[in-house]
């Protein structure tokens, strides 16, 4: 049993100096940064892998006050770069990176593809039509179909993010609230009100 214990932990053993190289120039973290991370990561996840329910319990930890779950599944999708379910240390290291350190443009890149929620390049705005069959199209600004804009991809987000902070809400909000943020999102971002926002438009605003 104990041979069989040993060459389980032999592959972590050998990938670590290598693994190790390759994040300092993956990343803007020092050597000792990255072992310290390292150590505290392994404390956590000692198989080295993270799933969606073990981060999703990890970061409740942090908002005790509210439902972090479905908050956490975007933040899980968006540290998740090869999309394989499962996230390593270089995924963690890589994203707590470019929060930490990156420069603007790259933070700014990080936080549109967490709104993309798909992952086509675009943060869309879709109507959802509830009373003429359920008819589901792109938003038009212009007013020409019959029921209001419903941006489901932010609105699911936004909807996560007040349920995370829960509690914290004072005065308490009611249910529209997260709605109402979002079409002020889409008023303030989408420069040709064509129903999505584009990576361009979503960094010129945030950087004027």
């Amino acid at each position: 049993a104990d041979s069989g214990d040993t060459d389980v932990e032999l592959p972590t053993i050998r990938h670590q100096p290598e693994g190790l190289e390759q994040l300092l120039a993956r990343t803007k973290f020092t050597k000792t940064e990255l072992q310290s991370l390292y150590r505290g990561f392994k404390n956590e996840c000692p198989s080295g892998l993270v799933d969606e329910e073990t981060f999703t319990l990890i970061y409740s930890r942090f908002f005790p006050q509210g439902d972090a779950s479905s908050y956490a599944h975007f933040l899980f999708d968006a540290f998740d770069a090869d999309h394989n379910g499962a996230l390593c240390f270089q995924d963690f290291a890589v994203g707590l990176s470019v929060l930490l350190r990156g420069t603007e443009q790259q933070k700014l890149k990080w936080t549109f593809d967490l709104y993309d929620v798909n992952k086509d390049g675009y943060v869309t705005k879709e109507v959802t039509v509830g009373n003429t069959g359920g008819l589901v199209g792109w938003g038009h600004p212009d007013g020409d179909l019959p029921v209001p804009c419903v941006p489901q991809d932010m609105l699911e987000i936004m909807k996560s993010i007040y349920a995370m902070m829960g509690r914290c809400t004072e005065p308490a909000l009611g249910a529209s609230a997260p709605a109402q943020h979002v079409e002020l999102f889409f008023q303030k971002m989408d420069r040709n009100r064509d129903g999505v926002v584009t990576f361009e438009e979503f960094l010129a605003t945030c950087q004027e």
